[in-house]
């Protein structure tokens, strides 16, 4: 079986072409291969197949002709990935099975992508949900009851907080969500660096700490809106997180894009005799 490791803003992945759908991925196999030291190492793993042999995408094969079949590095499955969807989508460009411009199906429904020039990738993310909850966030004794809740369509619970604070934030365990979101959360700390310029770090379900999360870049540009009573307004924000640097625009009608890097790391072999023991742990 051959892999392909990518990232984008260093929030990295296993991708495995499976086009006709032959492959059985198990949260077994997902944790094996997203292992950093037995296995290649990644905050999940996308199967890339047709969505004409996958079940849970056969209906959207008439809009988009590849399925992103995301789980996350413990074998949950997800319902998007920002991130994931650009790296997915350069996969697909350098194997030739896409153009500049396309659309993939998702758990979250059909996604359209555009690839530029420069490397960049542009993800149209769909609309965001604002939950009316407010859930009070828990990191050891410090604690913010402002948070901002959006689906995007991940579950993210958003909280402001200080430039300090942030950078000492211990995200090894995941952050105490009260209450938690029905199907759990991934958590966003973030600080205002300028105009329509935010700092962010996440703890993802799921995985922990990352370098980036697409969908919760998103979703703070949305708090931000939130906090500030505005509106959409098709204005550029900029997120930076630690691995590097995201585009973000609201559109009025709605959606929101977000743009950012997408890079092919290496292709893989992967040993019979490794995948044997891989299926079964």
């Amino acid at each position: 079986m051959r892999a392909v490791k990518g990232h984008g803003t260093e929030n990295d992945f296993v991708l495995l072409p499976d086009l006709d759908g032959e492959l059985r991925l198990t949260p077994e196999l997902t944790r094996a291969l997203a292992d950093r030291h037995a296995g290649i190492g990644g905050d999940g793993v996308l199967r890339v197949v047709r969505s004409v042999n996958e079940p849970e995408a056969a209906a959207m094969a008439a809009q988009a002709e590849f399925f992103m079949d995301y789980r996350n590095a413990d074998g949950s499955v997800a319902e998007m990935c920002g991130n994931g969807v650009r790296v997915f989508a350069r996969y697909l460009h350098e194997a030739g099975l896409l153009g500049d411009h396309g659309r993939i199906a998702t758990r979250g429904g059909v996604k359209q992508v555009w690839l530029d020039a420069d490397g960049q990738v542009t993800v149209g993310m769909g609309i965001p949900h604002v939950l009316i909850d407010t859930p009070v966030v828990t990191v050891h004794d410090q604690q913010w009851a402002d948070s901002v809740a959006v689906e995007m369509p991940n579950p993210h619970v958003v909280v402001e907080t200080d430039a300090e604070t942030l950078a000492a934030l211990d995200l090894t365990r995941a952050p105490l969500v009260e209450p938690g979101l029905p199907h759990g959360q991934n958590v966003e700390f973030t600080v205002a660096l300028g105009e329509r310029h935010i700092a962010m770090r996440v703890h993802e379900r799921g995985v922990g700490e990352t370098r980036s999360c697409g969908t919760g870049i998103c979703a703070v540009v949305v708090a931000a809106y939130v906090r500030a009573g505005a509106e959409a307004d098709g204005q550029t924000w900029r997120v930076d997180v630690p691995g590097g640097r995201c585009e973000v625009v609201w559109q009025p009608d709605g959606e929101i894009l977000l743009r950012g890097p997408a890079v092919l790391v290496a292709e893989i072999d992967l040993e019979p005799s490794w995948l044997g023991l891989a299926t079964v742990r």
